[in-house]
């Protein structure tokens, strides 16, 4: 089967439905095996289109902002794609955040509208923190809420059929959607552009608070052509997708790479080993995304019980590195001889480089691969900017088609990452070789990964700062065997006050992301400086790990 015609520059988001439904309509695009749905692309543009005119009867506008608040639902898909085809901004919230997080998201995303189920890991955890966050909500008419903090967020909408005050419900904007033409959408789908933004995601930042990264149909679409491109998807390949869509990992290398592709989209709702075998499985996957600690988890399961992976041959390990008795497993007992690895960030769309199916086992553990198709990569001195030659550590920076519009409503930050050429500097350093592959040897910055979850030191010190006993804090990062790496703070306690670890830990329970929660809390008297009274970060670590018994 032929790939569809998808051109970066020409086509939006929105039509690729149109491509896929008159090109491979009976072709199957989305399938659900916990939840017995399967859709071809005919009907999955026709439930898209449900969607968008449902929007459009909400009165949402193009470039309007969408937010949504869901695991991997097939809701969370639909209206990835129907918001798409009538022109409004989607903006993707994490499964993980509390109230504090996603107040301040709404208010910095002039969001109108708030798409939610009723929570992820409790039944109703998301509903009562909208309660928090919107107090007003539930003495309001839906879509007439009018909230002092959030004056541009009005619509609620809960993917559920029960009726919440102060919310419509998923049915009803399907049915209000009625109202609207085709003849309507499709005028609105021709006034976009594919250098509209359509999609923004939060990601933080050093100064503490998240920033939108605003990303156009035609950034989003390249760097899934690219990196199908190096995983060779075709329409006769399925892709497992269970790494959550609220990432650039989920809802671009994921649907949106299979989209381009006219492949099968294959996800599961929340990440568990046993679903995403039995997917792979049911599905005949040939393709199957995950951080290293989901790909740890399936092989375990691998271990006591069977499942057919004959038919996987590729897809993309990404988040943090890759341990090589790990990739050699994926290989010889998954089956997934072509696994890729990916380097990025939410700024480039967010694909860099890609190792190729045809790499060695070696380049695809010690290196994140070579730039993707039509993007450059260079190595530049951090303090000198000037390019360094191969084997000289440096930050990587890259230019093209992926990078990112800026960060909605921040163009002082914006500057700081996109220079006057137009390279995006990511902030991380790397070696590149002679052949453009390159390995990431450390940060500039002191972002924490874990689990595959970006974690930026400032925000979690903005936050436990506020505890009324705590004088100062500093967080870094810890090696974890399990996660990659794990929060550690360091923590100076007012005088006269005394706290405990627990006491830390439940202050932040309820307001940050339980991974962003410390694992391990110190008390300390003073932090190591420099002699200008710069606070060494890297000595806290090293103490740390030293009492940990983690050094190496």
């Amino acid at each position: 089967m032929q790939k569809p015609e998808i051109q970066i520059g020409k086509t939006t988001i929105g039509d690729i439905l149109d491509i896929l439904a008159d090109n491979f309509s009976s072709h199957s695009a989305l399938e659900y095996n916990s939840l017995d749905l399967k859709l071809d692309f005919s009907e999955f543009k026709t439930t898209c289109d449900d969607v968008a005119k449902g929007l459009m009867a909400l009165g949402i506008k193009k470039g309007e902002k969408i937010a949504i608040w869901a695991n991997n639902l097939p809701e969370w898909v639909y209206t990835q794609y129907g918001s798409a085809r009538m022109g409004a901004v989607l903006v993707t919230v994490n499964t993980g955040y509390r109230s504090a997080e996603l107040e301040y998201l709404l208010e910095q995303s002039d969001a109108t509208t708030l798409i939610l189920t009723g929570g992820v890991r409790e039944k109703d955890e998301y509903l009562k923190i909208i309660d928090k966050v919107c107090p007003t909500l539930k003495d309001s008419d839906p879509g007439k809420l009018n909230h002092e903090k959030l004056p541009y967020l009005k619509n609620i909408v809960y993917l559920g059929d029960e009726k919440i005050p102060g919310m419509y419900n998923w049915r009803d904007i399907i049915d209000m959607g009625n109202r609207i033409s085709q003849n309507h959408l499709l005028k609105r789908l021709k006034s976009l552009d594919p250098d509209d933004v359509i999609n923004m995601q939060y990601t933080s930042g050093t100064t503490g608070f998240p920033k939108g990264v605003m990303l156009t149909h035609s950034n989003l679409i390249g760097n899934a052509l690219s990196l199908a491109e190096c995983m060779e998807l075709t329409p006769d390949d399925a892709m497992c997708i269970p790494v959550p869509f609220f990432h650039c990992f989920g809802c671009v290398i994921g649907t949106l790479c299979c989209m381009v592709s006219a492949a099968t989209m294959a996800p599961v709702v929340s990440f568990d080993p046993v679903q995403v075998l039995k997917t792979v499985q049911a599905s005949g996957c040939t393709a199957i995304l995950g951080v290293p600690t989901m790909f740890i988890a399936e092989l375990e399961e691998m271990d006591k019980n069977d499942y057919d992976t004959s038919r996987l041959r590729a897809g993309v390990m990404a988040g943090s590195p890759c341990p090589i008795e790990i990739m050699k497993r994926v290989v010889s007992d998954m089956g997934a001889s072509q696994m890729t690895i990916v380097y990025g960030q939410t700024e480039a769309s967010p694909g860099i480089t890609q190792t190729r199916a045809e790499d060695s086992l070696d380049l695809r553990v010690e290196t994140v691969g070579r730039a993707l198709p039509n993007v450059e990569v260079k190595i530049v001195d951090p303090q000198t900017l000037n390019e360094l030659p191969p084997g000289a550590q440096g930050e990587l920076c890259t230019r093209g088609y992926h990078v990112m519009k800026g960060y909605y409503k921040m163009e002082k930050e914006t500057r700081k990452v996109i220079d006057h050429e137009n390279w995006l500097h990511t902030g991380d350093l790397a070696v590149m070789d002679e052949n453009g592959y390159c390995r990431i040897t450390g940060r500039i910055k002191d972002m924490i990964i874990r689990g595959g979850e970006n974690i930026y030191p400032r925000e979690i010190e903005e936050y436990i700062f506020a505890h009324p006993k705590v004088r100062d804090v500093q967080v870094v990062g810890l090696p974890s065997e399990k996660y990659g790496e794990e929060v550690a703070a360091f923590i100076q306690i007012k005088p006269g006050e005394s706290c405990t670890e627990d006491e830390i830990r439940q202050f932040c329970r309820d307001r940050i992301s339980y991974y962003k929660i410390p694992k391990f809390v110190f008390f300390v008297e003073d932090y190591p400086c420099t002699a200008s009274g710069k606070i060494q970060k890297y000595k806290l670590r090293d103490q740390a790990a030293v009492k940990l018994g983690l050094a190496g």
